[in-house]
């Protein structure tokens, strides 16, 4: 580890930059996953500032899961290895936010969907080795079962895609696409759950599955095109009834209101 003192700006919390300069070297291999970090007065004493500072510094980083701490003899602060689950969930807090909020529109995600899950099932439909094949059959195995909550069905419709994506071979896309799912998924089906046929749905997923089998990347993609174009409807109604329901429920609520007065 290198043990220059890193230029301290008055513009940003101590805390912060100090993460900051150990979250670039652990980045850029100066600090190596698994190893242990210096101690807190190391750290300290480098940077010219209080041990509580440093601390802040290491919870801005274990917020990342850049590092964790390890208790006993041998314990301290270690750099944790890479984790595509880790990283992609941090990003799916993010964007199921901006979804909630409205900052990404129908016609985005829908766009996004498409682009993306287009490039997945052409690949997958190319790559998947018979264990990807039976891993996304299990997954509509159970995605079929007429007993599952709402809840259960949605985890399922985004394991059945993370399944396509862990069969294009392509990490990174994987990455993408745990965002993805993750994020879009669940915020569509919460809106558009109760306008859904769950019968049309598992048969446009079972198009997809078959078609991955037979190695058709047309016939896959086209399967898929029709489930985003069967689901976008879907969302477009629950918008709706939800859009002409709001006068009635503001209604409700001043009526309330003045009776409470």
């Amino acid at each position: 580890m290198e043990q220059a003192t890193a230029e301290i700006q008055a513009t940003k919390s101590l805390a912060h930059q100090i993460a900051t300069a150990l979250q670039q070297e652990i980045v850029q291999g100066t600090l190596s996953v698994e190893e242990r970090l210096p101690s807190e007065t190391e750290i300290a004493k480098r940077f010219g500032v209080s041990q509580p500072t440093v601390r802040e510094a290491l919870k801005i980083l274990a917020a990342k899961k850049l590092v964790r701490s390890k208790r006993g003899p041998n314990g301290g602060v270690f750099v944790n290895a890479p984790s595509l689950t880790a990283a992609s969930q941090m990003l799916q807090e993010m964007t199921t936010w901006f979804v909630g909020l409205g900052v990404f529109g129908l016609s985005e995600i829908v766009e996004a969907r498409l682009l993306l899950g287009r490039t997945c099932v052409q690949l997958a439909a190319q790559r998947a080795t018979e264990e990807d094949l039976r891993s996304i059959e299990a997954t509509l195995e159970a995605f079929e079962r007429v007993d599952i909550s709402d809840d259960e069905f949605c985890r399922l419709d985004v394991a059945f895609h993370h399944a396509i994506a862990q069969a294009t071979g392509n990490n990174e896309l994987r990455f993408i696409m745990l965002v993805v799912n993750d994020s879009l998924i669940p915020a569509t089906n919460m809106i558009s759950f109760r306008f859904r046929e769950r019968g049309r749905v598992v048969s446009l997923h079972s198009d997809i599955l078959d078609a991955l089998r037979a190695r058709d990347a047309a016939a896959a993609t086209a399967a898929f095109e029709e489930l985003i174009a069967y689901q976008s409807s879907v969302y477009e109604k629950a918008l709706s009834a939800r859009q002409s329901e709001q006068p009635r429920k503001q209604a409700l609520t001043q009526a309330q209101t003045q009776e409470g007065r």
